[in-house]
């Protein structure tokens, strides 16, 4: 089978392997959807700096977060800024851009501790959700996580649609190194009457490597359950603070440019 229409196909395979599991519930079985094979071949990703274009809106300058709100209150985000980065300040929470958005390309970057311990998904794990719909971490998620040599779920690991779709290759860097992801979202579109009209699709470069092919979702990523789509209008971008405090993740030069 040819390997494009192979990963199209996987959101589907998935949903069909675990026809069984609970559904979105604390009392349900994480595991029930986790892939662990195959796993993604390695890759070394080339360098590249990503200068804003003229018409994108820059959400982050290594300045100030002004263009930023905490996700639980709409209070002014708190993450630490120093040094040209902001770094995740769990006891904060996760913070979330003042605009909403519809379809979009969005660039940032982002870096996990040199010397960080730690395995699995106990490892700089973070997230970047594309649309946010709640104040925790409902919404679509785009994984982000130490996975230079460092064995998870593959549909956990960076780069991935959280839960849905593996990347298809691991294009990631040692830690202490920057990473960057470009995304193209095409928002899900909703009928007055809340019913899907149009689904949400996904591309993603991974440090300049193509990883995620306009990849059709499923509906919401979630923790536990199987995903499904929840009507929302336009969203606010969200960045999750969800790694050790003591191995905290680093983010720089965000910006994107609407599509609609």
């Amino acid at each position: 089978m040819n390997p494009r229409f192979a990963f199209a196909l996987l959101p589907l395979a998935l949903a069909a392997g675990v026809a069984s599991a609970q559904d979105a519930s604390p009392a349900g079985d994480p595991k029930a959807t986790e892939q662990w094979t195959p796993v993604p071949p390695v890759v070394t990703p080339g360098r590249s700096d990503a200068a804003p274009p003229s018409d994108a809106i820059v959400l982050f300058d290594g300045r100030n977060l002004d263009q930023w709100e905490a996700s639980k209150d709409h209070s002014p985000a708190r993450w630490k800024v120093h040094d040209g980065v902001a770094t995740v300040d769990k006891a904060t929470g996760n913070i979330q851009t003042r605009r909403r958005f519809g379809s979009y390309q969005l660039h940032l970057e982002w870096r996990v501790p040199e010397g960080i311990t730690g395995d699995g998904q106990a490892r700089g794990n973070s997230g970047v959700f594309l649309a946010s719909t709640g104040p925790g971490d409902e919404g679509y998620e785009i994984q982000i996580l130490d996975s230079y040599r460092n064995t998870t779920y593959v549909n956990g690991q960076a780069a991935s649609i959280y839960k849905q779709a593996p990347p298809r290759v691991n294009a990631m860097r040692p830690p202490g190194q920057w990473q960057s992801y470009d995304i193209v979202w095409t928002a899900p579109v909703f009928g007055a009457d809340g019913t899907l009209k149009s689904p949400a699709y996904v591309t993603v470069l991974h440090n300049g490597v193509l990883v995620q092919d306009h990849v059709r979702l499923a509906g919401e990523t979630f923790y536990i359950g199987q995903p499904k789509y929840k009507p929302y209008d336009r969203a606010p971008i969200k960045l999750q603070a969800h790694g050790d405090p003591s191995q905290p993740i680093s983010f720089r030069n965000i910006w994107v440019r609407p599509l609609d």
